[in-house]
């Protein structure tokens, strides 16, 4: 049995999930999210908490059962409370603002990059310097965040570029520090 799968969820009174064809659907004060239930694993909803089984024991079964728990999981965690991240840049001239919906980025380029905001997340710029991520679908918020932070990595020997809030970036020497 999957350690992580035989754990029941425990839904918080603000939050109600309902099956229905295959679909779980979790509706809470921040938002609604549904998720396809995978073959061969079962989802019952009790009076305050979420058992998900599964059929056989089968490979992909096992495999998906653990999973399957964890993505209801954060479907609750992100309907009741919601999920952020936040990224810092690091560097001479670099800046983030919003320019309506979208998030325009100097990061020492020649022209600056306009990064168009997806549904379900919000962006907010905390000081030019300072970007928050956060939305109820815990995958987006991560997809969105690791995007913006691909358009200029940290780089190791000056740290400039977009790093996560607890990120370290480890520095090289340069040329000077061989012997």
């Amino acid at each position: 049995m999957s350690r992580i799968g035989k754990l029941p969820i425990d839904l918080p009174k603000t939050v109600k999930a309902s099956v229905h064809e295959g679909v779980i659907t979790v509706e809470g004060p921040k938002g609604k999210l549904s998720q396809k239930i995978s073959d061969g694993i079962n989802v019952q909803i009790e009076e305050s908490r979420i058992v998900v089984t599964r059929e056989c024991d089968e490979k992909e079964v096992r495999a998906a059962h653990g999973l399957m728990r964890q993505l209801i999981h954060n479907m609750i965690i992100g309907v009741s409370n919601g999920y952020t991240k936040t990224l810092l840049i690091v560097g001479v001239g670099y800046k983030a603002e919003m320019q309506g919906k979208n998030l325009v980025l100097s990061l020492g380029f020649a022209n600056d990059i306009e990064f168009v905001v997806p549904q379900g997340v919000t962006i907010a710029c905390d000081g030019p310097t300072k970007i928050t991520v956060s939305g109820i679908d815990k995958q987006l918020v991560g997809q969105t965040a690791a995007e913006i932070r691909s358009l200029r990595k940290p780089e190791p020997y000056k740290g400039k570029g977009i790093k996560y809030d607890y990120e370290h970036v480890r520095s090289k020497s340069g040329k000077a520090g061989r012997a």
